[in-house]
């Protein structure tokens, strides 16, 4: 307790040089947990990916389609236990401001695939039993202000036209990591309207979702489902969740790359804050040092004092940064809903920045505090007048 005492006198000799090094850690620390955080919220749908459902896809693009006939097909093959179609609909809700992913799902079956999306029983009904009906992620009810039975119409992009829908349910994530931010409706109301409006695009899904009982069997069962269709007119490429969630994260991994990057700066900015401050420190108080060896008192208590004041520094500024983080993210991520539904501060971005500032601070004083245990006792005895 004395030491302590000792370090933070030492330390707010000079208040504003101190206060300014701490906030300056703060800011940087802050700026990594947000940098990684949105690291993190980038590669959202993979973490959420499940290794019990497979994604069937036209092999050359998911842009192009596959008959719905292969979905009786594929049920056929040992160790499946669901399959249910889907399709990218791209509808845009007054502006295009107002971005949201939206699917037309087979509808029943989608929900017995993803059991993290909670609906009340009573809503899952009503949803189930209105050819019209939408189920709403909770998050996306909260920007629109949003109701249970509110009519919404959507204007189709890669299917044209006004679609009118009626809002039957309000679904919540189980866990963090579920995106509640989409907009699902049924696949039957979609390929019934275009058997009307564009027959030769009916009865095309644009991806399958397969559902498996034991994760191991996923690859035997993805070359399966290719080789079933091999040589045919709409060859598939079958890849775990995880991985079709992977390939587009692939596309903007420059993106990624240079977000990390600068989350290394920012380390090697608190790195260089702090050892000025030490470097500053040690050399106004060399005659207190010389002073400390007259006194017998050892080189290694010199040295831990050093290195005590330096960590003392940066994990003070880590806390205060890991504390405004908190508030932080939830505006950014209330900026940012459109483009990462998921933003969530995770605990491994809150341990791996108070080991990094931990390493920061041991390493800001190496230098200083060497520097200090080689003090010639005559010359730091030599007081400035």
């Amino acid at each position: 307790m004395v030491l302590l005492k000792y370090l933070f006198r030492n330390i707010f000799r000079h208040k504003l040089r101190s206060i300014l090094t701490i906030l300056s850690v703060s800011v940087a620390v802050l700026s990594f947990c947000l940098l990684n955080t949105i690291i993190s919220a980038w590669y959202a749908g993979v973490s959420a990916s499940s290794a019990y459902r497979l994604i069937v896809r036209n092999a050359i693009s998911l842009v192009f389609s596959l008959p719905i006939s292969y979905k009786e097909k594929i049920k056929q093959i040992s160790g499946i236990t669901y399959v249910a179609q889907g399709n990218w609909f791209g509808g845009i809700y007054i502006e295009e401001k107002n971005f949201f992913a939206n699917f037309a799902v087979d509808s029943e079956t989608f929900l017995k695939l993803y059991p993290e999306f909670i609906v009340s029983e009573n809503e899952k009904k009503a949803f189930l039993m209105d050819r019209k009906g939408c189920l709403v992620g909770r998050k996306l009810v909260e920007r629109f202000n949003w109701k249970i039975g509110n009519n919404v119409v959507l204007r189709g992009t890669i299917f044209p036209g006004n679609w009118e829908f009626v809002i039957r349910g309000i679904y919540r994530g189980r866990d963090k990591s579920v995106d509640e931010s989409q907009f699902l409706f049924h696949w039957d109301y979609l390929n019934e309207t275009l058997k009307k409006t564009s027959p030769t695009r009916a009865d095309q899904a644009g991806y399958f979702i397969v559902g498996i009982k034991n994760p191991e069997d996923a690859a035997v069962i993805s070359r399966e489902i290719d080789s079933l269709f091999k040589n045919s007119l709409a060859e598939t490429l079958t890849e775990t969740e995880k991985a079709f969630q992977l390939s587009f994260v692939a596309m903007t991994e420059a993106i990624v790359i240079v977000i990390k990057l600068v989350s290394f700066v920012v380390i090697g900015i608190i790195f260089v804050v702090v050892a000025n401050t030490m470097n500053m420190s040690v050399r106004e108080r060399k005659n207190e040092y010389a002073l400390f060896k007259m006194f017998s008192y050892g080189n290694t208590i010199i040295f831990g004092i050093i290195l005590g004041e330096s960590m003392l520094i940066v994990l003070t500024g880590a806390i205060l940064g890991i504390i405004l983080t908190f508030p932080a993210v939830k505006v950014v991520g209330d900026i940012l809903s459109v483009y990462f539904p998921i933003f969530n501060l995770h605990r491994e971005v809150i341990y791996e920045s108070l080991f990094i500032s931990f390493i920061v601070g041991i390493l800001s004083g190496l230098i200083p505090a060497a520097r200090s245990i080689k003090i010639n006792l005559a010359e730091g005895l030599k007081w400035d007048l």
